[in-house]
């Protein structure tokens, strides 16, 4: 049945010219989805316009993976400094990116986007389970595929499912749309001098415990020298603004 809906499916997008990237992994955070600094839950005009720009990269030829995360809702981190178990609340998290998965798939097929929605642990009611090859030939097929539930497992970050899934697709980089400009030497929210750096090595990065992703991931990276740009999600134009290679944010990379 799926492969029958897939043939009425017209052809993938062509890639435009001035692309610096075809394959892709967008890590959201599931805070830049509340609209507001300390809000709950998601902010519908917010998933609109970032599917809005999501559906217009896609139209350009770039294949889109995603990776959401699902602060916004429930953090596992918290739960457990709150005296629960590290692994019951890390899967509570987990399924909070899947609500955040679905709310983002609707907003995108509206925009007349096809998608995909695939977890880590299996909820074949509402998506399919996570297979690498599966998943590589939706995004061949011009699909955006929205990876949810993490890594599948407790004591992983969503930054570090985003950064496995993609080594395995093989993309081009990471892009990780934050709610600040790029890096910061220190907190720019507690700190008017704080300084934004537009280029760090990955070792910089792990030394000074930069707090913007997790290190596992990045270590994850500069193992297989994937390339991660951070920039703020909610400055409009700024998804196509990264793949078209533009200078914005701060690229964490091999050379300062």
């Amino acid at each position: 049945m799926a492969e029958e809906k897939d043939s009425m499916l017209p052809p993938p997008p062509s890639p435009a010219s001035g692309l610096k990237y075809r394959r892709i992994i967008l890590k959201i955070s599931g805070e830049a989805l509340c609209g507001k600094e300390g809000g709950f839950g998601i902010h519908p005009e917010t998933l609109l316009r970032v599917a809005a720009e999501i559906a217009e990269l896609q139209r350009m030829g770039v294949q889109i993976g995603i990776v959401v995360g699902g602060g916004n809702i429930f953090r596992g981190l918290k739960g457990a400094s709150a005296g629960m178990d590290r692994s019951q609340s890390d899967y509570m998290g987990m399924l909070a990116t899947v609500i955040n998965s679905l709310a983002l798939q609707d907003a995108l097929e509206k925009q007349a986007v096809p998608t995909r929605v695939m977890t880590a642990i299996e909820i074949r009611q509402i998506a399919e389970p996570y297979i690498r090859r599966r998943a590589i030939r939706h995004l061949e097929k011009g699909y955006v595929v929205i990876f949810g539930a993490g890594t599948g497992n407790p004591f992983f970050s969503t930054d570090t499912a985003a950064a496995l899934r993609a080594m395995e697709i093989q993309a081009q980089a990471l892009f990780k749309a934050t709610k600040v400009e790029g890096i910061y030497d220190r907190d720019p929210q507690r700190h008017e001098d704080a300084q934004m750096f537009n280029r760090l090595t990955y070792d910089r990065f792990l030394v000074d415990k930069i707090g913007v992703m997790d290190s596992t991931a990045v270590t994850l990276c500069r193992e297989n020298k994937l390339p991660i740009r951070v920039f703020k999600l909610t400055t409009r134009g700024n998804i196509l603004r990264v793949c078209l290679g533009d200078d914005i944010g701060t690229v964490v990379g091999e050379e300062s």
